[in-house]
């Protein structure tokens, strides 16, 4: 962002920052709840992190495009799959997680919950 020599790097993080729904913007641009980064010593790029909420709907909405499909189209097993990767990614710490990824595999929030109580009983 810089025009340093820096590029790699932002070439770098840049699929990290995607993967994780952040927005790169230059480091005197950042906000007190920005995360700049440091390449060779110079602020090279600052990360506006998503809110927990936006996380979650980016997760699902990359889940979609992985699978090649509406998560709602999935099967049952594919969904409680799902539902593993959800729970290690921390999505049911979210408020109205479940609700949320309940909407999007359109299942209730009881499927859900079995989903999760069969992952911890397996």
């Amino acid at each position: 962002m810089t025009g340093t020599g820096d590029e790699p790097f932002v070439a770098a993080v840049k699929p990290l920052v995607d993967a994780m729904g952040g927005v790169m913007l230059p480091p005197d641009e950042a906000g007190p709840d920005d995360v700049v980064l440091a390449w060779e010593g110079a602020d090279v790029v600052a990360v506006r992190l998503p809110q927990l909420a936006e996380s979650l709907d980016h997760i699902l909405a990359a889940l979609e495009r992985k699978v090649g499909k509406p998560l709602a189209d999935l099967d049952r097993k594919a969904k409680q799959e799902v539902v593993r990767i959800l729970e290690a990614r921390g999505a049911f710490s979210v408020r109205h997680g479940v609700e949320t990824v309940a909407s999007a595999l359109g299942v209730s929030r009881f499927t859900v919950y079995n989903y999760l109580n069969r992952e911890k009983e397996a």
